[in-house]
């Protein structure tokens, strides 16, 4: 799928959308500020590296442990409300940090927790929130909204750490502190402005947050495209923490720059990935997924070994610049590449499992690297990142990056009959499908190849186990059979079938022999 011919300009005519990314815009750069004044405040009161890259763990570890049941809550549940409720949570817990800050009440241990609690706050609201913004956009301006959104979060790292050194400088962190929780007042006012669509009615019973959970993490395993970009992103993140959680101890141990510095350094990688959102489209369409990814990578990796190795200050923010140029060009890719393939249904929580594959790989990143650092000195530590994020251009082989297609995401409208007299409880099973087809016998070698496409989305849609028999007693007859959980999952396992999967399903027709059409039957597991 190419980038649409519209510019990042017109998406912006969308009155809901130009509202959500202007609180979302406040809301990230008070968020980018009391990240950098919690990390800095940390290195004065400790000196310690690994504690400094701790507070990146706090910021993003929530991300890896909640993105997804908030995922699941966002599609099966009321977003506003979701909303609104965790950024008023949100809204306390800063509030709370900052009276301690201004007190000097705020230790090491207290900044770890309620930066760990903040960022639960921003667990909970980012699938809803990621899923709500682009929902107010058509599917052709979906790039240039993603591109959006990661200007503006990008924008706000460049900003927001500025502002913080300065405040932090003048002030002192409580006040930092203080107009993050503008920011998140920001935000609040413009989801209750602006609420998200309500899901549409629906007849199935309702998910489960477990199950939801699991046909999430179902949904990605079977779906090629989805993993490999999941895959993807994790490496990258993991590799790429370095640069993010050491940033403090390279400011004030290898450039002996103070709050206002650091501030800085933050904001040069910040302006370099603004810089690379103006192009990002232009740029896949020129150089292609894959050589895009290629060329960042391979300049974020210099950028950690300049930052390892040379204490000029205006080489270190030159190659910063790039690094945070070539951050969000990939991060924007593989979140725009993942969104165009997943249908609605699933939608938040694809967000969520990409936000758990960057920022859980980001927090687990940025304590590992941390504690390589304490051990290993910074300089060797930044080496081996820049190393390591090479060697994850070797996962293109087998994990190839695409953009999803309208007909693996359109789901098609759900037939009402299903030839059963009657329907079990919803919770009942688990439930065994078969779909008997007879094939002409000079067509059963391509049938066997056609049916095994099938696999996937089966799979991918709720199946737990699939597999195609051939029945000894006629040739000429296989069945393909499946198992479902629950009567309810099936339903939903129904309700999920793209225009891809019909056309998989129409091509075996081809194949039977004449007059004879595919004989579904439906069984329940006896208790």
């Amino acid at each position: 799928m190419a980038d649409a011919p519209v510019s990042i300009r017109a998406t912006l005519r969308h009155t809901a959308f130009r509202a959500l990314l202007t609180g979302g815009s406040i809301y990230f750069i008070g968020n980018a500020m009391q990240a950098m004044a919690t990390a800095w405040l940390m290195v004065e009161l400790t000196g310690s590296s690994f504690l400094a890259a701790l507070v990146q763990t706090a910021v993003f570890l929530p991300m890896f442990l909640l993105s997804l049941p908030a995922g699941v809550m966002a599609d099966t549940n009321d977003r506003k409300r979701l909303m609104l409720g965790a950024l008023a949570a949100q809204a306390v817990v800063v509030t709370v940090l900052a009276v301690l800050a201004l007190a000097g009440w705020a230790g090491p241990a207290a900044l770890l927790f309620f930066t760990f609690m903040a960022g639960c706050c921003t667990a909970m609201l980012s699938p809803s929130w990621n899923s709500t913004i682009v929902d107010v956009v058509p599917r052709d301006e979906l790039p240039q909204a993603i591109t959006a959104i990661g200007i503006s979060y990008n924008s706000a790292r460049a900003l927001g750490p500025a502002l913080a050194g300065a405040v932090f400088a003048a002030a002192g962190s409580g006040w930092v502190f203080a107009i993050a929780v503008a920011g998140i007042v920001a935000l609040f006012e413009a989801v209750r402005r602006h609420p998200p669509r309500p899901h549409p009615p629906s007849r199935l019973p309702a998910e489960r947050l477990w199950g939801g959970m699991l046909s999430a993490l179902r949904f990605a395993r079977h779906n090629d495209t989805v993993l490999a970009q999941l895959l993807r992103t994790g490496a990258y993140g993991g590799a790429g923490s370095a640069l993010w959680a050491l940033l403090p101890v390279i400011g004030q141990q290898k450039l002996g720059l103070g709050a206002t510095g650091f501030g800085f350094l933050m904001g040069c990688l910040g302006t370099g990935a603004v810089m690379a959102g103006l192009v990002i489209g232009r740029l896949r369409t020129r150089l292609g997924l894959e050589r895009l990814v290629a060329i960042c990578a391979i300049v974020f990796a210099l950028a950690m070994v300049v930052s390892a190795l040379v204490t000029v200050h205006a080489v270190v923010y030159l190659s910063l610049v790039g690094a945070g140029a070539s951050w969000m060009s990939v991060m924007s890719t593989y979140n725009t590449a993942t969104q165009t393939s997943v249908p609605p249904w699933v939608r938040a929580r694809a967000t969520a499992l990409h936000t758990l594959a960057a920022l859980g790989a980001f927090a687990i990143g940025s304590a590992f690297w941390g504690a390589v650092s304490g051990i290993l000195g910074l300089s060797f530590t930044l080496l081996l990142a820049a190393a390591a994020m090479l060697a994850s251009l070797l996962l293109a082989r087998h994990f190839p990056l695409r953009m999803g297609g309208l007909d693996e995401v359109t789901q098609v409208p759900l037939s009402t009959d299903l030839f059963v007299k009657h329907q079990p409880a919803p919770e009942a099973g688990p439930v065994a499908v078969e779909i008997g087809y007879r094939v002409k016998p000079e067509f059963a070698p391509v049938f066997l190849e056609a049916v095994s496409l099938l696999r996937a989305p089966r799979r991918r849609d709720g199946a737990t186990f699939w597999r195609v028999y051939r029945d000894l007693g006629d040739t000429s007859r296989y069945v393909e059979r499946f198992i479902v959980t629950s009567w309810a999952d099936y339903l939903h396992q129904r309700a999920r079938r793209t225009l891809a999967d019909e056309e998989l399903e129409l091509l075996l027709l081809d194949y039977l022999e004449e007059g004879e059409v595919p004989v579904m039957q439906h069984y329940i597991a006896e208790r």
